[in-house]
């Protein structure tokens, strides 16, 4: 692996555990200043579930990219080799036209004559939406300092948080688009990590055993 592909490994999984510690202190530090100091901070809950989606829709990409995800994959297994091989392509290449189309599906209704019909729009268009529009989100507010040092409205603008959304799609349309790279030139047999239950099953076998 490269010095660069290393980097950005690392730099994924600190971004992650980054995420989880942030929300692993907001929260236990709201618990202790609610309950031992009757107080605590009115936007720790709304940053809170900003974080966990910021970790779901990173993670997604981070999942495919190191085979976390499970699936059901009892009936293509039954197929012949090559057949499994093509249905496993078929999944990533769907994957890759998901995240696209929910990034933007414009050139989608462009391709279909359907600019009209509500097949337009998506992440991008989405969050640009709110960019444009001065609407910040319901309880989560810049700190006093940030304020008076930038000249910020006092409430977070709602596209910083949803900026989120496409970033993560078009990083799982990458990853997806990887994963058909590696299993087309034979490195990886699917996305998915079914087996997974299989080996949970195998290894507790005997747990219930006297």
């Amino acid at each position: 692996m490269s010095r660069v592909g290393r980097f950005i490994d690392s730099a994924e999984e600190n971004f992650i555990a980054a995420i989880l510690a942030l929300m692993t202190l907001v929260t236990f530090t709201q618990v202790v200043a609610r309950y031992g100091f009757n107080s605590g901070w009115g936007g720790a809950l709304e940053f809170t579930r900003v974080l966990f989606a910021w970790l779901i829709l990173f993670g997604m990409s981070y999942g495919v990219k190191i085979g976390a995800h499970l699936g059901v994959d009892a009936v293509i297994r039954l197929l012949p080799r090559p057949l499994f091989r093509a249905a496993a392509l078929l999944g990533a290449a769907l994957t890759v036209l998901y995240a696209v189309l929910l990034i933007d599906a414009a050139w989608f209704g462009a391709l279909f004559g359907l600019e009209n019909k509500g097949s337009t729009g998506g992440a991008y268009s989405y969050v640009a939406k709110f960019y444009k529009l001065p609407i910040g989100m319901e309880d989560l507010k810049w700190p006093g300092f940030i304020q008076d040092w930038f000249g910020v409205r006092e409430r977070v603008p709602r596209w910083i948080p949803y900026i989120i959304l496409p970033v993560g799609l078009a990083l799982l349309a990458l990853r997806s688009a990887q994963a058909f790279w590696l299993i087309l030139t034979g490195k990886k047999e699917a996305m998915i990590a079914a087996h997974e239950a299989e080996e949970l099953v195998a290894e507790n076998k005997d747990a219930l055993k006297d």
